[in-house]
């Protein structure tokens, strides 16, 4: 693997290439020497698009639209691509669907192809409908089978109760019962908006051909526009809740709102969130509470951003005697943070742990290219990671206690356990 800094300074001799389509649809790439090439399609429609009758609408039109469409149906979708040895696959978020794949280079042709199929001429064909609602009911019970995963999605519905980014992206089983093709279909015509599309790639193409394969596939496909705006998160309340589960460990998930993704301390709190709880094992939660006092084998913090709300959130699975203790440690660390200054050279060593993840994400061009399509659903151009690395580089101590203090505000947390009846 790259060093860090190689990375760094290959990124300073490469840049990003645009272009937009006459319906609105844009296209972001870098170029590569690589052996693999990596392409995703990001449209801005998620599951906080959808009515409360429509809970698990995005989730499923992710799924049904390998099922077929005008000139193939689900078994020429998959092997299209999957005969050639590409990996094609497909998710969903609270703020888009995405379509991708990793290829050969000179199957850009055929991904192009196949993207451009499913995005705008699946069929949704109801007795596949059916099957895909029954199969997503076995996804979701298998998220009950494992609170470690099931404790976000009810954490999240905790923290932005009553609103639409609270609920499951996967819907309940009566949500989905309730869905059928026609409306998908409505769905679909009123959340669409091709100027909110993004095809993202990474990958050994010149710029100029993935242009004229973009338009032959692509440009024909009408200009659309969506009828509906989002909500705006307008009030939020600090709530606690405990929900009977039977399990030997007691899971626990405890935040609060945070900065959405262009806010301009976003960085402030990567890194404070990274020193917290972050990966590394010397993050400070692993340090005093995992292995000062046992007490947990999985704790850690992480940052979700949205484009209009944030959040932080601290897990950690452990005995139920130990839950209390566990807790008030927690805060102990979140108290530190907010009163304490970090000394210059532990700053300096937070700041270069930062880095170099940053820097490790680059090695996989599928991250980049899913990375690169998000951002563009919220920007004009992609930062450069040496602006990025200035910019973290530029936080003071003085910027992150002020971060710490407006986010890891004691009275705002929210607090979550699935534990023992």
């Amino acid at each position: 693997m790259k060093s860090a800094r190689e990375i760094i300074h290959q990124s300073q001799t490469t840049s990003y290439h645009y272009h937009t389509l006459q319906n609105g649809i844009r296209l972001v790439h870098r170029s590569t020497s690589t052996a693999v090439s990596h392409l995703a399609l990001m449209v801005n429609i998620g599951s906080r698009d959808e009515e409360e009758n429509e809970n698990g609408m995005a989730h499923l039109i992710e799924h049904m639209i390998f099922k077929g469409t005008g000139k193939r149906n689900a078994f020429h979708v998959i092997s299209f691509l999957e005969n050639v040895g590409c990996d094609l696959n497909a998710y969903t978020t609270k703020e888009e669907i995405c379509i991708h794949g990793t290829f050969l280079p000179h199957y850009y042709d055929r991904a192009l192809e196949l993207f451009a199929d499913i995005a705008f001429h699946s069929t949704f064909p109801p007795k596949d409908l059916e099957k895909e609602k029954e199969i997503i009911i076995d996804e979701i019970n298998s998220y009950k089978d494992n609170p470690s995963e099931e404790i976000f999605d009810e954490f999240e519905n905790l923290l932005f109760q009553g609103h639409p980014i609270g609920r499951p992206i996967l819907g309940t089983p009566e949500s989905l019962q309730s869905l059928n093709r026609q409306k998908l279909l409505r769905f679909i015509s009123k959340n669409l908006d091709t100027s909110e599309m993004v095809l993202a790639s990474v990958g050994n193409i010149p710029f100029k051909k993935l242009i004229a394969l973009t338009k032959k596939y692509f440009e024909p496909e009408s200009a659309h526009q969506k009828h509906t705006q989002r909500n705006p998160i307008s009030h939020y309340a600090p709530r606690s809740l405990h929900i009977e589960r039977d399990s030997f460990l007691s899971h626990c998930l405890t935040g609060v709102p945070a900065y959405p993704s262009d806010h301009p301390r976003r960085l402030s709190l990567e890194l404070l969130n990274n020193m917290l709880g972050g990966p590394m094992l010397n993050s400070r939660l692993n340090r005093n509470i995992r292995e000062k006092y046992g007490f947990a084998y999985s704790l850690y913090s992480s940052y979700t951003s949205y484009s209009d709300t944030g959040w932080l959130g601290i897990y950690v699975a452990t005995d139920p005697k130990t839950l209390e203790k566990t807790l008030k440690l927690i805060h102990k660390e979140l108290h530190k943070l907010r009163d304490e200054s970090i000394g210059v050279l532990q700053l300096a060593r937070a700041k270069q742990q930062l880095i170099v993840l940053l820097a490790i994400s680059l090695e996989s061009g599928l991250n980049e290219a899913l990375s690169i399509g998000r951002n563009m659903l919220l920007k004009e151009k992609i930062e450069p990671i040496q602006e990025t690395i200035r910019r973290i580089n530029s936080i003071s101590k003085e910027e992150l206690l002020e971060t710490a203090n407006e986010v890891f505000n004691p009275k705002l947390f929210s607090t979550l356990i699935l534990t023992q009846p």
